[in-house]
């Protein structure tokens, strides 16, 4: 038996299927589940998720922005704001966008915008990885 996995988003199941292992993007780190997790329910932050196919030993990645992961029963449900694809990234266009995120992160003096630059950086950077 092997771990089943359902990525979730707003209005759509954007991924499904069987997995060896998944690594998460939590709020604490990075986090990876295998079949027989204990039950668990975490929050999840920017950042890249992989996931290791049942029948490959080749990692998906996605990126994600935010939200909740469930374990239970070898169930791993993953519920998000977006997703994106590693494979359907523009690589020049992500690189782009990753420098002039940074740029405007670093240079700003105002913390509200700070936190939304933040926001918009650590998605750029995990685009481009």
């Amino acid at each position: 038996m092997s771990l089943e996995l359902s990525i979730i988003v707003p209005d759509k199941i954007f991924w499904k299927g069987s997995v060896k292992d998944v690594i998460l993007p939590t709020l604490t780190g990075q986090m990876g589940v295998l079949k027989d997790h204990i039950p668990l329910l975490t929050g999840l932050d920017i950042g890249l998720l992989l996931i290791r196919k049942a029948d490959s030993e080749d990692w998906v990645k996605l990126v994600v922005s935010g939200g909740f992961a469930l374990v239970n029963n070898n169930k791993l449900t993953v519920l998000v704001n977006e997703a994106e694809l590693g494979s359907d990234i523009n690589v020049e266009e992500a690189n782009q966008e990753f420098l002039s995120s940074k740029l405007a992160f670093e240079t700003t003096s105002n913390e509200k915008k700070s936190l939304e630059l933040s926001s918009q950086y650590k998605k750029a950077r995990a685009r481009v990885l």
